[in-house]
């Protein structure tokens, strides 16, 4: 009875992680779309290629969770996440490096003034 109660405690505990994985997985990719439909936030900060390259790997990602989420291991799941965050996150880099370049500029105009 305490062998069969470890084998159930090591497949939940198997089916915890597998959910995890896919629960994080998919809120990326919906947490993107959202984003990426902010005209406000980022998405009326991207370039329209840019745009483009993040809905469409939303859209594939969407699709591999529909057919493959529930049967995918955690492994497959993980390496997913990562294969969309190596496409996304260069894009979104730019974003903040652009950012902290015009930040400077801005303080460096400012200390101009300072004499006022």
């Amino acid at each position: 009875m305490v062998q069969e109660a470890e084998q159930f405690a090591a497949e939940d505990e198997a089916q915890r992680k597998k959910i995890e994985a896919l629960n994080s997985l998919s809120s990326f990719v919906y947490g993107l779309k959202s984003q990426v439909g902010d005209q406000e936030g980022l998405g009326g900060k991207l370039s329209d290629e840019d745009k483009k390259t993040i809905l469409a790997t939303v859209k594939d990602a969407t699709s591999w969770i529909d057919e493959y989420g529930s049967s995918a291991g955690v492994e497959d799941l993980e390496e997913k996440l990562a294969e969309i965050q190596g496409i996304v996150n260069p894009i979104t880099a730019k974003l903040y490096t652009g950012g902290a370049t015009g930040g400077k500029d801005d303080d460096e105009a400012t200390r101009d003034h300072d004499e006022l």
